[in-house]
């Protein structure tokens, strides 16, 4: 099973992400980890990043999709902003990918990312990012104003779940 937690920065992805991991015993990977020197340092620079920039990132990912998916399974955070970057990640794999998003207020997503200092992604990018997001239609919708076992409990019950949401990503 492949599971990408998504939203915007700030959200909790990879806190909810390594908690679901670990529960259902797959490894965890964080898509921040497969940007570019070149990606990063624009987005430190406070330049939100163009589908061009995002070209060889989504390509890494695939690339690890396709090998996580033979190896068993993986949870990957990754804020996968557009619904063509959700393709592009869907076509990687055979099986559906379970989506789990992660949505909030933006005045409580902001306070989070200041209060992440030395992470390249910094609230002045976060309108950008809300600018962007195309909230998708399927996957599991969680609101991240609710403490963290909530959202985990919640995220785990629709994994375990026998029930695949077959309106994902084609």
């Amino acid at each position: 099973m492949i599971v990408i937690v998504m939203g915007v920065s700030g959200t909790g992805k990879t806190t909810v992400g390594q908690r679901l991991a670990q529960a259902m015993q797959l490894p965890f990977y964080d898509a921040d980890g497969f940007h570019s020197a070149a990606n990063v340092a624009k987005m430190r620079g406070g330049t939100p990043l163009t589908d061009a920039d995002r070209a060889d990132w989504l390509a890494a990912l695939s690339t690890g999709l396709r090998a996580w998916e033979a190896a068993g399974g993986a949870v990957l955070a990754c804020s996968a902003l557009k619904e063509k970057y959700r393709t592009v990640l869907q076509a990687a794999v055979a099986a559906p990918i379970r989506w789990v998003v992660l949505h909030g207020a933006k005045e409580l997503i902001a306070g989070r990312l200041q209060s992440r200092p030395g992470h390249y992604m910094g609230a002045v990018l976060l309108d950008s990012q809300l600018a962007a997001f195309e909230m998708p239609a399927y996957g599991l919708h969680l609101s991240v104003g609710v403490p963290l076992e909530a959202l985990v409990a919640n995220a785990l019950a629709y994994l375990k779940s026998s029930s695949i949401d077959h309106a994902s990503v084609h």
